[in-house]
């Protein structure tokens, strides 16, 4: 059953896929800027039920990640201004839709992988592609066994 978000939720989506926008803009480094932002205190915050960072900007969010980890810069990473919004939009989804934390959605779906997905995924309604991410994390496991 697919979960409806509300306008607040669909918003933080928004915002997030913008800051990694804006990330892209000011030159980070991808996929070191999403892991170390999947992996922060910032996105921490953003996944609780209530914090003060909600209610903040990309670009607030963006200076307040930047006092919490070096990000790194890159000129030329390969990474789109469309693939680096859908990645940021559809990890607060995944947050949303799932109640998972940044860090265990990280885990499951790396920067790489978002980015080999995202021609076939970016098409799809969001909960789909969440869920076809998580099978093909649960397949990528298997395999390892």
């Amino acid at each position: 059953m697919k979960k409806e978000l509300s306008s607040f939720e669909l918003q933080m989506c928004d915002i997030q896929g913008r800051l990694f926008e804006l990330a892209r803009a000011k030159k980070a480094a991808f996929p070191g800027f999403a892991e170390a932002f999947m992996k922060s205190k910032t996105a921490e915050y953003l996944d609780y039920p209530y914090d003060r960072l909600q209610w903040a900007g990309e670009e607030y969010i963006f200076e307040n990640l930047s006092d919490e980890t070096v990000i790194k810069s890159c000129d030329n990473d390969g990474y789109s201004r469309e693939e680096v919004y859908w990645m940021g939009y559809v990890y607060r989804y995944w947050h949303f839709y799932t109640g998972e934390q940044s860090r265990q959605i990280y885990e499951q779906a790396d920067a790489e992988t978002m980015k080999d997905c995202y021609l076939g995924f970016h098409t799809l309604d969001v909960s789909m592609a969440i869920d076809d991410l998580k099978e093909l994390y649960r397949q990528k496991k298997e395999t390892l066994k």
